[in-house]
């Protein structure tokens, strides 16, 4: 995976599911938005896996 994840603010409603299940603790819930760290993050793609409304995408770096 070359890009980076990002949170379509637009589709997401802060449920947190993304949160639980990454490892690395790259996703975050600040001032009620989703925000995923990408130095952090080491694309597992388990939040992808498990946003109930596609929230997260990958975005061209």
């Amino acid at each position: 995976m070359e890009g980076v994840l990002k949170v379509n603010k637009s589709l997401c409603d802060v449920c947190g599911t993304c949160v639980s299940v990454c490892y690395v603790s790259a996703i975050v819930v600040k001032e009620f938005e989703i925000n995923i760290d990408n130095e952090k993050c080491i694309k597992c793609l388990n939040c992808v896996k498990v946003c109930p409304f596609e929230a997260i995408e990958e975005e061209e770096k």
